[in-house]
């Protein structure tokens, strides 16, 4: 039976409280700050302490974005950020880069490695908070253009059966 306009998939409304985010960083205050600014959004983290429990932590979860230092042990952050990268398909998660280092070449190399974002330590609260939203209003805005397509190539193949 062919589809009616009315039959569009809903959309559904964004808040970040349906959200999860990855938050990775060697330093446990760092960890225990950036969860407490988060938990105005009442979004659900997840905590990694180093960039290898960073990529098997992202892997397993598919979070909706990652908050993500780049010295750490085992694994920089920029190489977490090229796994990442590495491992998306037609998604592309927001990474906000969240550091100490302050160099224009640091943020270069991160936007290089995949980044979306980057903010220098110490964190303001506000502006984290307007930048994790941004993102993940961005994310999920891509996530609703995808089932548009999806649907759009279906009403195509659809109608080109009843042809």
């Amino acid at each position: 039976m062919p589809s009616t306009p009315d039959d569009k998939p809903e959309t559904v409304p964004f808040t970040p409280a349906d959200s999860t985010i990855l938050v990775v960083d060697d330093n446990e205050p760092n960890l225990e700050l950036l969860q407490a600014y988060l938990a105005e959004l009442k979004c659900r983290t997840l905590l990694a302490r180093d960039g290898a429990e960073a990529v098997e932590l992202f892997r397993r979860e598919s979070p909706d974005l990652v908050l993500l230092d780049i010295m750490m042990p085992r694994m920089s952050g920029f190489q977490v950020c090229e796994a990442i990268r590495a491992d998306e398909h037609d998604t592309r998660t927001p990474v906000i880069m969240v550091t100490a280092l302050n160099q224009v070449a640091d943020v270069e190399r991160a936007l290089e490695a995949g980044a979306d974002d980057f903010l220098t330590k110490p964190v303001d609260r506000l502006e984290l908070l307007v930048r994790v939203q941004s993102q993940l209003k961005i994310h999920h805005l891509r996530q609703e253009l995808r089932v548009a397509r999806a649907e759009v190539a279906r009403l195509r193949d659809e109608s080109a059966q009843d042809s």
